[in-house]
Protein backbone atom coordinates (compact mmCIF):
# COMPACT_ATOMS: atom_id res chain seq x y z
CA UNK A 1 0.00 0.00 0.00
CA UNK A 2 1.44 3.73 -0.71
CA UNK A 3 0.70 5.44 1.74
CA UNK A 4 -1.27 9.04 1.09
CA UNK A 5 0.92 12.22 1.17
CA UNK A 6 1.05 14.05 4.61
CA UNK A 7 0.13 17.82 4.81
CA UNK A 8 2.62 20.47 6.10
CA UNK A 9 0.29 20.30 9.69
CA UNK A 10 1.26 16.84 10.38
CA UNK A 11 2.90 16.67 13.68
CA UNK A 12 5.60 15.43 14.44
CA UNK A 13 4.57 11.08 15.19
CA UNK A 14 6.95 10.78 17.98
CA UNK A 15 5.19 13.40 19.79
CA UNK A 16 1.64 11.77 19.57
CA UNK A 17 1.61 11.24 23.23
CA UNK A 18 2.16 14.92 24.10
CA UNK A 19 -0.72 16.46 22.17
CA UNK A 20 -2.73 17.34 25.23
CA UNK A 21 -6.87 18.01 24.99
CA UNK A 22 -6.49 21.52 24.91
CA UNK A 23 -4.38 20.91 21.99
CA UNK A 24 -7.22 18.66 20.55
CA UNK A 25 -9.83 21.27 20.95
CA UNK A 26 -7.75 24.25 19.68
CA UNK A 27 -7.97 22.53 16.10
CA UNK A 28 -11.12 23.75 15.33
CA UNK A 29 -13.94 25.70 16.52
CA UNK A 30 -16.16 22.68 16.23
CA UNK A 31 -17.04 20.61 19.12
CA UNK A 32 -16.09 17.16 18.64
CA UNK A 33 -14.84 17.48 14.74
CA UNK A 34 -11.28 17.00 15.55
CA UNK A 35 -9.02 18.41 12.23
CA UNK A 36 -5.93 20.27 11.56
CA UNK A 37 -5.58 19.29 8.28
CA UNK A 38 -5.56 21.36 4.90
CA UNK A 39 -8.77 19.49 3.83
CA UNK A 40 -10.28 19.83 6.92
CA UNK A 41 -9.76 23.57 7.54
CA UNK A 42 -11.35 24.12 4.05
CA UNK A 43 -14.39 22.08 5.22
CA UNK A 44 -14.45 24.28 8.50
CA UNK A 45 -14.25 27.79 6.14
CA UNK A 46 -16.92 26.43 4.07
CA UNK A 47 -19.31 25.54 7.00
CA UNK A 48 -18.98 28.99 8.31
CA UNK A 49 -19.89 30.45 5.29
CA UNK A 50 -22.89 28.90 4.57
CA UNK A 51 -23.93 28.35 8.19
CA UNK A 52 -26.48 31.36 8.16
CA UNK A 53 -28.03 31.44 5.16
CA UNK A 54 -31.04 28.83 4.33
CA UNK A 55 -29.80 27.49 0.59
CA UNK A 56 -29.85 23.74 0.69
CA UNK A 57 -26.95 21.50 1.55
CA UNK A 58 -25.85 18.30 0.03
CA UNK A 59 -22.96 16.76 1.97
CA UNK A 60 -20.74 14.01 0.26
CA UNK A 61 -18.40 11.60 1.64
CA UNK A 62 -18.17 7.85 2.82
CA UNK A 63 -19.79 6.30 5.42
CA UNK A 64 -17.69 7.14 8.70
CA UNK A 65 -16.55 10.70 7.29
CA UNK A 66 -18.84 12.56 9.79
CA UNK A 67 -21.80 14.26 7.61
CA UNK A 68 -23.79 13.58 10.76
CA UNK A 69 -21.81 15.65 12.94
CA UNK A 70 -20.80 18.46 9.63
CA UNK A 71 -24.60 18.96 9.59
CA UNK A 72 -25.50 19.02 12.87
CA UNK A 73 -22.38 22.30 13.21
CA UNK A 74 -24.12 24.13 10.48
CA UNK A 75 -27.61 24.13 12.26
CA UNK A 76 -26.04 25.25 15.32
CA UNK A 77 -24.26 28.11 13.53
CA UNK A 78 -27.00 28.86 11.65
CA UNK A 79 -30.23 31.63 12.61
CA UNK A 80 -32.23 28.51 13.59
CA UNK A 81 -30.09 27.48 16.17
CA UNK A 82 -32.63 27.74 18.86
CA UNK A 83 -35.05 25.71 16.67
CA UNK A 84 -35.24 21.77 16.07
CA UNK A 85 -32.80 20.02 14.50
CA UNK A 86 -34.28 16.56 13.29
CA UNK A 87 -31.89 13.88 11.76
CA UNK A 88 -33.41 10.91 9.45
CA UNK A 89 -31.52 8.19 7.60
CA UNK A 90 -33.48 7.25 4.92
CA UNK A 91 -31.35 4.03 4.52
CA UNK A 92 -31.68 2.21 7.91
CA UNK A 93 -36.08 2.75 7.56
CA UNK A 94 -37.72 0.06 5.53
CA UNK A 95 -39.53 2.17 2.15
CA UNK A 96 -42.77 1.35 3.03
CA UNK A 97 -42.27 3.48 6.54
CA UNK A 98 -40.24 6.21 5.06
CA UNK A 99 -42.62 7.92 4.15
CA UNK A 100 -44.92 8.08 7.12
CA UNK A 101 -41.91 8.82 9.26
CA UNK A 102 -41.00 11.92 6.92
CA UNK A 103 -44.87 13.43 6.53
CA UNK A 104 -46.57 11.34 9.38
CA UNK A 105 -49.76 9.72 9.00
CA UNK A 106 -53.48 10.50 10.03
CA UNK A 107 -55.30 7.72 11.87
CA UNK A 108 -56.96 5.09 10.13
CA UNK A 109 -54.22 5.76 7.27
CA UNK A 110 -52.78 1.89 7.05
CA UNK A 111 -53.21 -1.04 9.50
CA UNK A 112 -52.08 0.09 12.70
CA UNK A 113 -52.41 3.69 12.57
CA UNK A 114 -54.52 3.83 15.40
CA UNK A 115 -53.50 7.34 16.29
CA UNK A 116 -52.34 10.56 14.01
CA UNK A 117 -48.88 11.25 13.84
CA UNK A 118 -46.42 14.16 13.19
CA UNK A 119 -43.60 13.17 10.80
CA UNK A 120 -39.99 14.85 10.62
CA UNK A 121 -40.65 17.45 8.25
CA UNK A 122 -43.18 18.99 10.69
CA UNK A 123 -41.71 17.95 13.82
CA UNK A 124 -38.23 19.97 12.15
CA UNK A 125 -40.31 23.32 11.23
CA UNK A 126 -38.27 26.11 11.77
CA UNK A 127 -35.26 24.17 12.48
CA UNK A 128 -33.36 22.42 10.07
CA UNK A 129 -33.41 18.72 8.70
CA UNK A 130 -30.77 16.41 7.55
CA UNK A 131 -31.69 13.75 5.24
CA UNK A 132 -29.08 10.68 5.67
CA UNK A 133 -28.26 8.54 2.95
CA UNK A 134 -30.72 10.13 0.31
CA UNK A 135 -29.70 8.37 -2.37
CA UNK A 136 -31.20 5.00 -1.21
CA UNK A 137 -34.47 7.12 -1.65
CA UNK A 138 -37.14 5.44 -3.58
CA UNK A 139 -38.40 7.81 -6.65
CA UNK A 140 -42.01 7.91 -5.17
CA UNK A 141 -40.34 9.76 -2.17
CA UNK A 142 -37.96 11.57 -4.30
CA UNK A 143 -40.95 13.45 -5.69
CA UNK A 144 -42.56 14.32 -2.48
CA UNK A 145 -39.36 15.62 -1.35
CA UNK A 146 -39.06 17.94 -4.36
CA UNK A 147 -42.45 19.24 -3.05
CA UNK A 148 -41.37 20.29 0.18
CA UNK A 149 -37.96 21.93 -1.60
CA UNK A 150 -39.94 23.89 -3.93
CA UNK A 151 -43.37 24.33 -2.33
CA UNK A 152 -42.77 24.06 1.27
CA UNK A 153 -45.68 21.90 1.52
CA UNK A 154 -46.76 18.34 1.71
CA UNK A 155 -49.64 16.30 2.97
CA UNK A 156 -49.76 13.33 5.57
CA UNK A 157 -50.06 9.73 4.37
CA UNK A 158 -53.93 9.35 4.33
CA UNK A 159 -54.33 12.74 4.47
CA UNK A 160 -55.89 15.36 2.31
CA UNK A 161 -54.95 18.74 4.43
CA UNK A 162 -51.96 20.52 3.23
CA UNK A 163 -49.47 21.18 5.96
CA UNK A 164 -46.68 24.31 5.02
CA UNK A 165 -43.26 23.82 6.82
CA UNK A 166 -40.57 26.43 7.05
CA UNK A 167 -37.56 23.94 6.95
CA UNK A 168 -33.49 23.92 5.90
CA UNK A 169 -32.70 20.80 4.31
CA UNK A 170 -29.56 19.33 4.43
CA UNK A 171 -28.96 15.93 2.53
CA UNK A 172 -26.00 13.29 2.70
CA UNK A 173 -25.41 10.63 0.93
CA UNK A 174 -22.04 8.58 0.17
CA UNK A 175 -23.16 7.49 -3.22
CA UNK A 176 -22.31 9.56 -6.32
CA UNK A 177 -25.61 10.80 -7.49
CA UNK A 178 -24.35 13.24 -10.86
CA UNK A 179 -24.01 9.08 -11.45
CA UNK A 180 -27.10 7.74 -10.03
CA UNK A 181 -29.11 10.32 -11.98
CA UNK A 182 -27.28 9.02 -15.16
CA UNK A 183 -28.03 4.95 -13.70
CA UNK A 184 -31.77 6.33 -13.45
CA UNK A 185 -31.71 5.41 -9.70
CA UNK A 186 -32.12 9.28 -8.54
CA UNK A 187 -34.26 11.84 -10.20
CA UNK A 188 -32.50 14.35 -12.08
CA UNK A 189 -34.97 17.17 -10.71
CA UNK A 190 -34.37 16.79 -7.56
CA UNK A 191 -30.76 16.06 -7.70
CA UNK A 192 -30.17 19.83 -8.93
CA UNK A 193 -32.84 21.12 -6.38
CA UNK A 194 -30.48 19.61 -3.52
CA UNK A 195 -27.28 20.57 -5.77
CA UNK A 196 -27.41 24.29 -4.33
CA UNK A 197 -23.96 23.96 -1.94
CA UNK A 198 -21.98 21.27 -2.41
CA UNK A 199 -19.32 19.75 0.28
CA UNK A 200 -17.35 16.93 -0.25
CA UNK A 201 -15.72 15.64 3.69
CA UNK A 202 -12.86 13.67 3.00
CA UNK A 203 -11.72 10.43 3.90
CA UNK A 204 -9.45 10.01 6.75
CA UNK A 205 -6.71 8.80 4.56
CA UNK A 206 -6.72 11.71 2.42
CA UNK A 207 -6.01 13.87 6.08
CA UNK A 208 -3.70 11.15 7.77
CA UNK A 209 -1.88 14.43 9.48
CA UNK A 210 -5.69 14.69 11.90
CA UNK A 211 -5.18 10.91 13.20
CA UNK A 212 -2.57 11.50 15.80
CA UNK A 213 -5.28 14.34 16.95
CA UNK A 214 -8.19 12.10 16.76
CA UNK A 215 -6.52 9.40 18.33
CA UNK A 216 -5.69 11.39 21.78
CA UNK A 217 -9.73 12.77 21.70
CA UNK A 218 -10.51 9.10 21.29
CA UNK A 219 -8.26 7.72 23.54
CA UNK A 220 -9.44 10.81 26.46
CA UNK A 221 -13.33 10.14 25.77
CA UNK A 222 -12.72 6.00 25.53
CA UNK A 223 -10.73 6.11 29.36
CA UNK A 224 -14.01 8.66 30.60
CA UNK A 225 -16.30 6.34 29.24
CA UNK A 226 -14.90 2.78 30.46
CA UNK A 227 -13.40 3.41 33.17
CA UNK A 228 -9.63 2.97 32.22
CA UNK A 229 -6.38 4.23 32.42
CA UNK A 230 -4.88 3.85 28.85
CA UNK A 231 -2.14 6.63 28.59
CA UNK A 232 -0.87 6.67 25.22
CA UNK A 233 0.08 5.05 22.02
CA UNK A 234 3.41 4.03 21.52
CA UNK A 235 5.27 5.09 17.93
CA UNK A 236 5.22 2.32 16.59
CA UNK A 237 1.73 1.23 16.65
CA UNK A 238 0.59 4.74 15.65
CA UNK A 239 3.35 4.07 12.53
CA UNK A 240 1.00 1.26 11.77
CA UNK A 241 -2.02 3.35 12.56
CA UNK A 242 -0.55 5.96 10.33
CA UNK A 243 0.05 3.51 7.17
CA UNK A 244 -3.04 1.72 7.26
CA UNK A 245 -5.94 3.28 5.02
CA UNK A 246 -9.05 3.25 7.33
CA UNK A 247 -11.92 2.14 4.60
CA UNK A 248 -14.03 3.01 7.98
CA UNK A 249 -13.02 6.76 7.95
CA UNK A 250 -13.10 8.41 11.39
CA UNK A 251 -15.83 5.63 12.63
CA UNK A 252 -13.49 2.69 12.44
CA UNK A 253 -10.58 4.85 13.90
CA UNK A 254 -12.80 5.43 17.04
CA UNK A 255 -14.53 2.04 17.36
CA UNK A 256 -11.07 0.57 17.37
CA UNK A 257 -9.48 2.86 19.56
CA UNK A 258 -12.46 2.13 22.30
CA UNK A 259 -12.16 -1.93 21.71
CA UNK A 260 -8.35 -1.48 22.31
CA UNK A 261 -8.34 0.90 25.90
CA UNK A 262 -11.62 -2.04 26.94
CA UNK A 263 -8.89 -4.83 26.13
CA UNK A 264 -5.95 -3.01 27.36
CA UNK A 265 -7.46 -1.03 30.67
CA UNK A 266 -4.16 0.19 31.24
CA UNK A 267 -0.50 0.86 30.12
CA UNK A 268 -0.06 1.92 26.54
CA UNK A 269 -1.18 0.48 23.58
CA UNK A 270 1.63 -1.17 21.46
CA UNK A 271 2.04 -2.50 18.16
CA UNK A 272 1.06 -6.27 19.38
CA UNK A 273 -2.40 -4.80 20.80
CA UNK A 274 -3.50 -3.55 16.98
CA UNK A 275 -6.02 -5.69 15.09
CA UNK A 276 -4.21 -8.39 12.42
CA UNK A 277 -5.38 -5.67 9.24
CA UNK A 278 -3.37 -2.90 10.74
CA UNK A 279 -0.24 -5.63 11.58
CA UNK A 280 -0.48 -6.94 7.78
CA UNK A 281 0.01 -3.25 6.37
CA UNK A 282 3.97 -3.21 4.90
CA UNK A 283 5.61 -0.39 2.93
CA UNK A 284 6.69 -1.45 -0.31
CA UNK A 285 9.99 0.07 -1.62
CA UNK A 286 12.20 -0.53 -4.42
CA UNK A 287 13.91 -3.99 -3.34
CA UNK A 288 17.69 -3.41 -3.74
CA UNK A 289 18.00 -6.72 -5.98
CA UNK A 290 16.03 -5.12 -8.44
CA UNK A 291 18.64 -3.68 -10.69
CA UNK A 292 18.02 -1.92 -14.23
CA UNK A 293 20.73 -3.08 -16.55
CA UNK A 294 21.83 -1.39 -19.91
CA UNK A 295 19.65 -3.83 -21.93
CA UNK A 296 17.15 -1.86 -19.45
CA UNK A 297 13.81 -3.70 -17.73
CA UNK A 298 10.20 -4.78 -18.87
CA UNK A 299 8.74 -2.17 -16.62
CA UNK A 300 5.26 -3.89 -17.45
CA UNK A 301 6.56 -7.76 -16.83
CA UNK A 302 8.40 -6.06 -13.26
CA UNK A 303 4.62 -4.32 -12.16
CA UNK A 304 2.89 -7.78 -12.90
CA UNK A 305 5.06 -10.05 -10.97
CA UNK A 306 5.35 -7.22 -8.37
CA UNK A 307 1.13 -7.68 -8.52
CA UNK A 308 1.48 -11.22 -8.48
CA UNK A 309 3.74 -11.25 -5.52
CA UNK A 310 1.01 -9.12 -3.57
CA UNK A 311 -1.65 -11.44 -4.58
CA UNK A 312 -0.07 -14.57 -3.42
CA UNK A 313 1.29 -13.16 0.01
CA UNK A 314 -2.17 -11.85 0.87
CA UNK A 315 -3.99 -15.24 0.25
CA UNK A 316 -1.55 -17.50 2.07
CA UNK A 317 -1.96 -14.42 5.08
CA UNK A 318 -5.37 -15.34 4.85
CA UNK A 319 -5.40 -18.67 3.93
CA UNK A 320 -6.98 -18.48 0.55
CA UNK A 321 -9.93 -17.21 1.98
CA UNK A 322 -10.83 -14.28 -1.25
CA UNK A 323 -12.87 -12.19 0.99
CA UNK A 324 -9.92 -11.80 3.62
CA UNK A 325 -7.31 -11.60 0.97
CA UNK A 326 -9.46 -8.82 -0.80
CA UNK A 327 -9.70 -6.62 1.95
CA UNK A 328 -6.09 -7.04 2.54
CA UNK A 329 -5.53 -5.15 -0.71
CA UNK A 330 -8.69 -2.57 -0.32
CA UNK A 331 -10.07 -4.77 -3.25
CA UNK A 332 -13.41 -5.68 -4.42
CA UNK A 333 -13.79 -9.89 -4.09
CA UNK A 334 -14.51 -10.08 -7.85
CA UNK A 335 -11.49 -8.02 -8.95
CA UNK A 336 -9.52 -10.28 -6.99
CA UNK A 337 -11.07 -13.12 -8.24
CA UNK A 338 -10.29 -11.94 -11.69
CA UNK A 339 -6.86 -11.11 -11.25
CA UNK A 340 -6.41 -14.81 -9.40
CA UNK A 341 -7.85 -16.16 -12.75
CA UNK A 342 -5.61 -14.44 -14.82
CA UNK A 343 -2.13 -15.03 -13.00
CA UNK A 344 -3.25 -18.57 -12.74
CA UNK A 345 -2.76 -19.08 -9.25
CA UNK A 346 -3.96 -21.57 -7.12
CA UNK A 347 -3.07 -23.05 -3.53
CA UNK A 348 0.14 -24.67 -3.70
CA UNK A 349 -1.60 -28.06 -1.98
CA UNK A 350 -3.57 -28.25 -4.81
Amino acid sequence: MQNAALDKNTPDISDQSQISSSQVNQTCGFPNIIGQSTKMREVFDLVQKVADCDSTILLNGETGTGKGMVARAIHQRSKRRDKPFISINCGAIPENLLESELFGHVRGAFTGATSSKQGKFELADDGTILLDEIGDMSSDLQVKVLKVLEEGEFEQVGGAKTIKVDVRIIAATHRDLSEEVQKGNFREDLYYRLYVIPMMLPALRDRKSDIPYLLSHFLEKSNQKNDRDVKEITDEALTMMMSYSWPGNVRELKNMVERLVVLKGTGKITARDLPLELKNIHKFEPSANIEISDEGICLNSAVTEFEKALILQSLEKTKWVKNKAAKLLHLNRTTLVEKIKRHHLQPCNI
